[in-house]
């Protein structure tokens, strides 16, 4: 079976920095919620493609920063996750947090929805934002 987590960028110009150190601390995130890593895809992309596919697949008409698409089966994580840059920049200024620290938030984000974390009630937003903020606490451990 295949382990990795790959970083994509579709109709946009972006560069991920810290790859790998990334790679590690998502796969620690995984393990730290008792799975395994199969195959994890990040495509960053605009809210024009972020939309299409929101529109296409969800039927929804509103922008968001992330859709996920899981693919796990029983304990081995896969998916696909798409983020919309535009947006992580716009909600980097919303929420006064620097754009590295929303992206990384948003990163999170979506290994935590494949690892069965929900944010539609009050309270799944509430444990989501929990994961986020140790997860993020966890990303500067890791070494480069």
């Amino acid at each position: 079976m295949t382990s990795t987590v790959t970083f994509f960028v579709e109709d946009i110009d972006f560069k991920l920095s810290d790859k790998m150190k990334i790679r590690r601390w998502l796969r620690k995130i995984i393990i730290e919620e008792g799975y395994k890593t199969g195959e994890v895809n990040y495509i960053f992309c605009s809210d024009e493609y972020l939309s299409k596919l929101n529109l296409q697949y969800l039927n929804h008409k509103t922008l968001t920063d992330i859709i996920t698409f899981d693919y796990s089966e029983r304990n081995i994580i896969s998916g696909d996750i798409f983020i919309s840059i535009e947006r992580v920049r716009e909600n980097a200024v919303k929420f006064a947090a620097s754009v590295q620290e929303e992206l990384l938030r948003v990163i999170a984000h979506g290994v935590l929805h494949l690892c069965g974390y929900k944010d539609k009630s009050e309270e799944e937003q509430k444990l989501m934002r929990q994961k986020e903020d140790e997860k993020l606490i966890n990303y500067q451990n890791i070494n480069e």
